[in-house]
């Protein structure tokens, strides 16, 4: 955070995707871009975000083996994973969340349930450092 802004990483191979959400939310986050999977993993491991904003269908790999990935790195396996995609069934959904995804985002995109789906994971990552602080004043681990 070095200009205090929290960062988020879009990995999307869609330009138009990447405008949108970056429109929706730079003037709160910083936003670091990848337009595959290979170059998302590179950007999560360099800059270390709070968030990753992941598409589903990318050309080469998946968003479902980026997020395999992102979960078996040490540096990156506690970033939580918000999928962002088209393929709005059970099935994906079901699939995205045991590979450890935290919620989806369907397109289009409706900027308030961007911002709302982004501002409540920052509002649960504050929450978990509440608790982690409190379990070690209480001397816990």
């Amino acid at each position: 955070m070095e200009n205090g802004k929290k960062k988020i990483l879009v990995i999307d191979d869609e330009k138009m995707n990447i405008i949108a959400l970056a429109h929706y939310l730079k003037d709160k986050y910083e936003i670091i871009v990848a337009t595959d999977g290979e170059t998302g993993l590179e950007a999560a491991e360099k800059h270390i975000p709070e968030l990753i904003l992941l598409d589903i269908i990318m050309p080469d790999m998946s968003g479902f083996e980026v997020i395999e990935k992102l979960k078996t790195i040490n540096t990156t396996k506690e970033i939580p994973v918000l999928f962002i995609t088209g393929l709005n069934n059970a099935e994906n959904e079901e699939k995205g969340i045991e590979l450890g995804a935290v919620d989806f985002i369907t397109k289009p995109f409706n900027k308030v349930i961007v911002v709302t789906r982004v501002e409540t994971q920052f509002k649960l990552l504050e929450y978990k450092e509440k608790i982690n602080e409190l379990n070690l004043l209480l001397g816990k681990k």
